[in-house]
């Protein structure tokens, strides 16, 4: 691995099945967005990322699997995602409503509504979204089945 600054962590998901599935497609390149409620960074009192941030995609072990950069950042609401999000979210959706139901069963999930501070949060078309396009700069982990850290994309 480099000598490098540490990186911000990213997150996606929380530790488990859901989070290895989607490490694994960032890491296969079929993954390049994501979408996080704006209600979860203002609970964690967390920034939206700026263009061009860097940071370490972050399996369930806690390991860096991979240096992301951060090219696009979208507010919108729930109902205005359109069809290229979702299919680049890369977890085999094919129209806005079934991405819609895999994330509002998510986001209606007990972890969820924990880390919110609300047990009966619920989204609808008005909910604000952060939508979020990214790219793999570099692999780290080979344990995550990437290739050798040397190897910068």
């Amino acid at each position: 691995m480099s000598n490098r600054e540490p990186l911000k962590p990213f997150l996606l998901a929380f530790p488990g099945p859901l989070r290895d599935q989607l490490v694994r497609a960032v890491l296969a390149g079929t993954k390049v967005s994501t979408t996080g409620l704006l209600a979860e960074y203002e609970a964690e009192k967390e920034e939206l990322p700026p263009v061009g941030e860097r940071s370490a995609l972050i399996d369930s072990d806690g390991r860096e699997t991979a240096v992301l950069e951060v090219t696009e950042v979208r507010v919108l609401r729930l109902g205005d995602v359109d069809l290229q999000h979702a299919i680049d979210e890369g977890e085999g959706d094919t129209s806005v409503a079934e991405w819609r139901a895999g994330h509002e069963k998510f986001w209606h999930g007990e972890e969820m509504r924990e880390a919110l501070g609300d047990p009966s949060f619920t989204v609808d078309d008005d909910t604000m979204v952060v939508a979020e396009r990214f790219r793999v700069v570099e692999l780290l982990d080979r344990a995550a089945g990437a290739p050798a850290p040397d190897d910068t994309l």
